[in-house]
């Protein structure tokens, strides 16, 4: 699947480019600042009986098998070459008709799992909501633990040269298959929405850093998956183009993130001189990477933040 009205996103899709390097030097610091002492743990491929494959097709020149490690008390998978969609449907007589896809974060080169993909996707159900947690393929990285530590150490140390600056187009082809994923999970919740209790019209997304990066990306250059709200949890910030028909917008970050804080907000005063909803939370404290860790920091608080914004547009009770 190609994305397309790439000329529109030039200034998004660049902004994805340097902001890709950022949330991976993201994760090793994160990693450091929450547990100097936790390692990645390789850990087998959980049993995952729920998950659907999209039917995407495998990633192209891939060939490490997916793996799974542990580290600071979740769980992350890397070298996904075959999307799936998990559901976590809510109790029918609760559900609301309402439902999101929910995007893990990683930095492309791995998945969070737990605290960025299961908790929020059953806090959701909890709240009558269907969620979707979305495995999107990612970027390859060695297949064993020590060269995926040292592969990532090189990246951060600039050992590895970084390429020139890709044109909006290269870009975009670099996320092609992220994008087809997100676009395939849409078209199965639409195609399910009778058996799932799901309203086709107030089918969301969510991402968490990378996965902001492709709820954005999706929103703007995804055809057809068209969402009806959004939400970018300590995704960059970058000024973009906005449709006529944007969807309305949470966004979540914290003052001391290293990575998405001093860039400007010019994300959402786009939104707002489009005319579109735009709701931002700039939490004090929470640094990168909170996600439904519990913290001492009001950040915490933005899971409560977001059921109260989708519940005022109509999402936590049936559709009338």
């Amino acid at each position: 699947m190609k994305p397309s009205g790439l000329g529109k996103f030039d200034r998004q899709i660049r902004s994805f480019c340097a902001g890709l390097a950022a949330v991976g030097l993201a994760l090793a610091l994160a990693t450091r600042a929450q547990a100097q002492d936790d390692k990645m743990t390789p850990i087998p491929v959980p049993a995952q009986p729920n998950a659907i494959e999209l039917g995407t097709g495998p990633l192209p020149g891939a060939t490490s098998p997916e793996s799974w490690h542990s580290q600071y008390k979740s769980v992350f998978a890397r070298n996904v070459t075959v999307a799936t969609l998990t559901p976590f449907l809510p109790d029918p007589a609760k559900a609301t008709g309402a439902a999101v896809i929910v995007a893990p974060g990683g930095g492309f080169r791995t998945l969070s799992m737990e605290n960025e993909g299961w908790a929020v996707a059953q806090a959701l159900a909890d709240q009558g909501v269907a969620a979707f947690v979305l495995k999107y393929r990612l970027n390859p990285t060695p297949p064993d633990m020590p060269g995926f530590e040292r592969s990532m150490h090189d990246l951060f140390s600039g050992a590895v040269r970084t390429p020139p600056r890709p044109s909006p187009e290269a870009a975009a082809a670099g996320l092609a298959p992220q994008i087809a994923d997100a676009r395939a999970a849409f078209a199965l919740v639409r195609k399910r929405a009778a058996e799932w209790r799901v309203d086709p019209d107030r089918v969301g997304m969510i991402g968490f850093s990378a996965g902001a990066m492709l709820t954005l990306t999706t929103t703007l250059a995804g055809d057809d998956a068209k969402p009806a709200f959004i939400g970018l949890i300590y995704g960059p910030l970058a000024p973009v183009a906005v449709p006529a028909d944007a969807p309305p917008m949470f966004v979540t970050l914290a003052a001391d993130d290293p990575f998405f804080a001093n860039g400007g907000f010019g994300l959402i005063e786009s939104w707002k001189s489009a005319k579109r909803p735009v709701e931002f939370h700039l939490y004090e404290q929470g640094g990168h990477g909170f996600g439904m860790y519990p913290k001492t920091t009001t950040s915490t608080g933005w899971f409560d933040a977001y059921v109260r914004w989708i519940g005022m547009h109509g999402m936590l009770k049936p559709k009338t």
